[in-house]
């Protein structure tokens, strides 16, 4: 498919920004944590993961925030979010469908960068984001993406990406440029996966839930 390269105008957008998620459920989310946890203590962490993201989604400046949601919302969620479905199909359908209930531009970041800070995201808000660039890209450390924005939210940039492989982030920012389109870079973050990556991302970011969760279930015996 042949995409046109945007161009964004000079004064700065309304932004939308989305969270893809799982809803926090024992046994569907962060299966790889178990072993050694749990799937009610693996479910525990996902969550905390998840709200990190949401309040951080929150405290910073956007049009709309939208949880795309693959589940039901529970208590753990926030006021001020809009909640649609996520649609069918493979992680790039589900991706390609969260950018198809926008219009303008937008950011996307998943759950499993409880780290993720208003300092991380700021290049992507301030009042020239969007001039020289027309998309925004964040790399993960496992080869995959933490965020996505995209001046103009365009779902055949990502349908037929190969997800969840060592190059799936590569082959989404070549999607990117070959479209071409101007792609400015985020800093790399480590998604959590295992029991590894939770510990590391707990460590770099102590005061998050995140890792007070970890810390609790330390406590409790887990390791």
């Amino acid at each position: 498919m042949t995409h046109t390269p945007t161009r964004t105008p000079a004064h700065t957008p309304d932004l939308t920004l989305l969270i893809i998620a799982k809803a926090p459920v024992p046994g569907r989310v962060k299966t790889r944590l178990t072993p050694p946890y749990s799937p009610a203590e693996a479910a525990r962490l996902a969550e905390a993961a998840l709200v990190d993201t949401l309040h951080v989604v929150l405290d910073v400046p956007a049009r709309r925030r939208v949880l795309v949601l693959d589940g039901a919302p529970g208590p753990w969620l926030p006021d001020g979010f809009e909640v649609v479905p996520q649609c069918a199909g493979g992680l790039d359908e589900r991706l390609a469908g969260a950018f198809g209930v926008c219009a303008g531009p937008a950011l996307l970041v998943g759950m499993d960068t409880p780290q993720v800070s208003p300092a991380l995201l700021a290049p992507v808000l301030a009042g020239d984001a969007w001039r020289a660039a027309d998309a925004w890209f964040g790399p993960a450390a496992d080869g995959g993406f933490w965020a996505l924005g995209l001046a103009v939210p365009d779902p055949g940039l990502l349908r037929g990406v190969p997800m969840s492989t060592p190059t799936t982030g590569a082959v989404q920012r070549a999607r990117l440029t070959a479209a071409g389109l101007r792609v400015r870079d985020l800093p790399v973050l480590r998604d959590v996966d295992t029991a590894a990556d939770a510990a590391a991302v707990a460590a770099a970011a102590p005061d998050t839930r995140f890792a007070a969760e970890l810390a609790r279930l330390a406590g409790a015996g887990r390791r």
